[in-house]
């Protein structure tokens, strides 16, 4: 960076920049300039910080202030105090919502304290788009180490030896993956990049890229010269522009600066970048699919063997690793295997970044080691379950993880617990649901997501999920009996033994763990037809209390359905066979006379 007295860093994430974030980067250099500060103040737009929840973040460095929810209009204030005055404006401080104490630097915030950051390490910290900012901390470093002193086996090894595994959901040891391809010889081998991120809720790659493209880049790089391959492909959606923009600006300037193309370093190691986009297909986070998708043809799994490794990209031996295992290579080769090994548990090595979502206080991205707890991630780090409500489960694994209960809280996050207990790490959604949601129904919701999504390549997926869909949706309709909650289970199995690929086998994961873990809300819907959350529309009815309805007629005349009857300043009635339970009428009462039953 250059030498200017203050940086201000803000936050250039596509949910900050939906806020006005950029707007914000407007104001603040009008401001400057008004103030003829441009020799002592820069602005600088940064990747994600993460803290997503209380967007968009202003933060101001050498002191390491860090201002929350910042409005364009705070700006002026901001040069005004902070800057000329030396005064924090504490209005835009962060608040630790247990102590009620305002936090002006990040490292001491719950949400930043468990967190070890290295896919994300440059993220809200550099100009991802100045090669420049990246260079000056370190990009490109490996892979200079890489070219210039090391043979393709001691990277390989050094990979291998860190115990890094595969962070877009299989956990395929990497450095294993990068030894098959190196051991297949052929005339042209490829590194393909999986951005194609499609789990709900998750953009963890997306942020890697739109804040740290440059060490995405360096580590194709490091890996196509690990395996012998000169051409590296980005497959990413078409619906990431900000990621594009910056992935394709960040390849231009490592061309620029002879990080890509011929000669790299003056030796005789060639490599390449093109980007491939996708049209937003789940399954093409599948890798076979994903290389089908860039050839053009249609987006489908293909059984295996053979491994992309040995016949991948047009035939040819490819690596396909998705954006954070990529985004955690050039560090290993900096520090070493034995420093990244010695993050994390004994058999998951390092962190996984995680979109965390939900009814949590603090939603946004976090990295964390191997290990760590849910219940420290969900409590510590993100705050608690928001409202005060009582914390019921907590999906991971995206739609083809588990969800999780009580029970679950202090299992060590790494991929063989996960497993173990039912779900999943999947790319790293993680979302966090409260005592108002009904499992049946979030069985149902991520079922409908892989019906929609489902390749239809594979009868176990295409028509085992579809009945696996209208036999929750009988449930929910307090429709279902003993026998569909048998061939629920049953159904559930079969597709997971029997699934071509990866997101087939898995997709019965949601019902098959709340089965398991949630097994009396199933009995309660099919027996009592009862929801207790109140969440499945077809067994809840709308009541007035009588000792608090004043006759209003406020839930009379927002009724769309003309189910509510009752004269003025008398006790109103709902026909509940006219009412279509939208629930407009226990948002209009004032007076808390509507409950659900």
């Amino acid at each position: 960076m250059d030498k200017f007295k203050y940086h201000i860093l803000v936050c250039g994430g596509t949910g900050c920049r939906a806020a006005e974030g950029e707007m914000i980067v407007e104001n603040l250099k009008k401001s400057i300039e008004v103030k003829n500060l441009e020799n002592d103040v820069k602005v600088v737009t940064t990747g994600c910080f993460g803290f997503c929840e209380k967007g968009p973040i202003v933060k101001i460095v050498p002191d390491n202030t860090f201002y929350v929810q910042v409005k364009p209009s705070d700006a002026a204030e901001l040069i005004e105090e902070h800057i000329i005055k030396g005064r924090k404006v504490d209005r835009l401080l962060y608040k630790d919502p247990k102590k009620a104490e305002l936090i002006s630097d990040s490292k001491h915030m719950g949400f930043y304290q468990k967190q070890i950051r290295i896919a994300l390490k440059n993220c809200g910290f550099i100009d991802p788009e100045n090669i420049q900012e990246s260079i000056a901390v370190g990009g490109y470093d490996a892979l200079a180490k890489v070219i210039g002193t090391m043979t393709q086996m001691e990277v390989i090894n050094i990979i291998k030896d860190s115990g890094l595994r595969g962070r877009g959901g299989g956990g395929f040891p990497t450095g294993l993956k990068w030894e098959l391809t190196y051991k297949n010889n052929s005339d042209q081998k490829y590194v393909v990049c999986n951005a194609d991120e499609g789990d709900p809720g998750a953009f963890m790659d997306r942020s890697i890229l739109e804040g740290d493209p440059h060490t995405v880049i360096e580590a194709m790089a490091i890996c196509g010269y690990a395996i012998g391959a000169t051409k590296g492909l980005v497959y990413i959606r078409a619906e990431y522009p900000l990621a594009i923009k910056r992935l394709k600006l960040a390849i231009d300037q490592a061309k620029e600066y002879g990080f890509l193309g011929n000669d790299i370093f003056g030796t005789e190691f060639s490599f390449d970048i093109e980007l491939r986009y996708g049209a937003g297909a789940f399954v093409c986070g599948e890798e076979t699919a994903l290389i089908h998708s860039m050839e053009g043809l249609r987006g489908e799994p293909t059984l295996k063997p053979p491994f992309p490794a040995e016949s991948g990209y047009m035939g040819k031996p490819t690596n396909v690793n998705n954006v954070e295992t990529f985004a955690n290579i050039p560090v290993i080769i900096n520090k070493g295997s034995k420093w990244f090994s010695s993050i994390g548990t004994e058999k998951s090595k390092g962190t996984k970044v995680f979109a965390l979502a939900g009814k949590v206080n603090n939603v946004g991205l976090i990295e964390v080691p191997m290990g760590i707890t849910l219940r420290e991630v969900i409590y510590e780090i993100g705050g608690g379950v928001k409202n005060g409500k009582k914390f019921k489960a907590v999906q991971t694994g995206g739609p083809s993880g588990g969800c999780l209960t009580e029970k679950h809280l202090d299992t060590p996050i790494d991929y063989d617990n996960l497993i173990a207990v039912g779900s999943m790490m999947g790319s790293g959604g993680m979302i966090v649901m409260d005592e108002d949601d009904c499992m049946v129904s979030v069985a149902k919701f991520y079922l409908e997501f892989t019906v929609e999504e489902s390749c239809g390549k594979c009868a176990p997926c295409r028509i085992g999920n579809k009945r696996l869909h209208e036999l929750l949706d009988k449930i929910c309709h307090g429709k279902g009996t003993d026998e569909d909650l048998y061939n629920l289970k049953n159904l559930s199995q079969v597709i997971k033994d029997t699934a071509l690929c990866g997101l087939g086998q898995t997709s019965p994961n949601p019902v098959l763990s709340t089965m398991d873990n949630f097994w009396n809300e199933y009995v309660e819907h099919v027996h009592e037809h009862k929801c207790t959350a109140g969440q499945c529309r077809a067994l809840i009815t709308y009541n007035i209390i009588e000792d608090k309805c004043v006759g209003c007629t406020a839930c009379a005349r927002v009724c769309p359905a003309d189910a509510i009857f009752g004269e003025v300043k008398k006790l109103h009635t709902i026909d509940q066979e006219t009412c279509i339970k939208c629930g407009a009428c226990l948002e209009k009462c004032k007076f808390g006379a509507i409950y659900i039953k």
